[in-house]
């Protein structure tokens, strides 16, 4: 066998292994959006499962948007994601150039503990993090999902990597011509960071918006409650009635998050590939 076929045939193996794996990751996916239009599904879920309901209907979407709760959250998730988004990609931008192009007395220091704080989870943060919100009176208001999110060490660790592609002569010739950090910053390497801030807002915008844990501690009144703290409510008020309504529910929560990946993938595949003007 020569090489170029071993070499195609290798390629279709693993073109067929990703489809298999595609196939089974959207599986579930397209089952939930299938009970979403099954108005039988309220009744009683369908078994054995089937990916295409037998007698579609777009009732439970009718009734899912023209259900004022679910409006409500809507409007607080996207308050708080949009609002933490832009807080932590704003800093993590900054951070990721003092880190990786900035000159100062505990650099390094401070980077390891910024990577720390990759390595503690959210459980143990909880009591403390509910502790100090409690003693400035700031539980039941958006301030407690916001705030956490202005240091993020993942996004600061991807913004110093990505920085540090770029060559440093850049910076210098702008310094020649009498730039200041800022305006170097703005002028000449945000502009550049069009692709590390598309994924960061892809990662940032799941972590928000899907965020249940700490919302469920921080938010007691209903009305502050986001998508996610909604939807749980409403499968614990109904149990295992209402299939129908409960997976159109979950279908239109996750819309936000396909729509967003569908508008920035191209500027996240140029992250992946370390886009930009590389030096030596």
């Amino acid at each position: 066998m020569s090489y170029k076929k071993a070499e195609k045939i290798g390629m279709y193996l693993k073109f067929f292994i990703l489809l298999v794996f595609g196939i089974l990751l959207m599986a579930p996916f397209v089952w939930m959006v299938s009970v979403g239009f099954d108005r039988s599904a309220n009744i009683a879920m369908p078994f054995p499962p089937r990916l295409f309901p037998d007698d579609a209907s777009g009732f439970n979407f009718t009734i899912v948007f023209e259900n004022g709760r679910l409006i409500q959250s809507y409007l607080n998730s996207a308050f708080v994601t949009v609002t933490s988004v832009m807080l932590a990609v704003s800093s993590a931008l900054l951070a990721g150039y003092a880190f990786s192009k900035g000159k100062f007395k505990g650099k390094r220091l401070l980077f390891v503990i910024v990577l720390c704080t990759l390595m503690i989870p959210m459980e143990p943060r909880l009591i403390p993090l509910y502790k100090l919100f409690n003693s400035v009176d700031l539980l039941n208001t958006f301030w407690p999902l916001i705030l956490p999110s202005i240091i993020n060490g993942m996004l600061i660790f991807l913004c110093k990597q990505f920085f540090d592609q770029l060559p440093d002569t850049i910076r210098e010739a702008a310094q020649i011509d009498g730039a200041g950090e800022f305006k170097i910053f703005f002028q000449v390497y945000a502009p550049l960071a069009g692709p590390i801030a598309a994924t960061m807002v892809i990662l940032s915008f799941i972590g928000s918006w899907n965020d249940f844990l700490w919302p469920l501690v921080v938010l007691s009144n209903q009305e502050l409650h986001t998508v996610p703290l909604y939807l749980a409510s409403f499968s614990l008020e109904n149990g295992t009635s209402l299939g129908g309504l409960t997976m159109a529910l979950a279908t239109v929560s996750v819309l936000p998050i396909i729509v967003l990946y569908l508008f920035l993938q191209r500027y996240i595949i140029q992250s992946i590939a370390l886009s930009g003007v590389k030096g030596e």
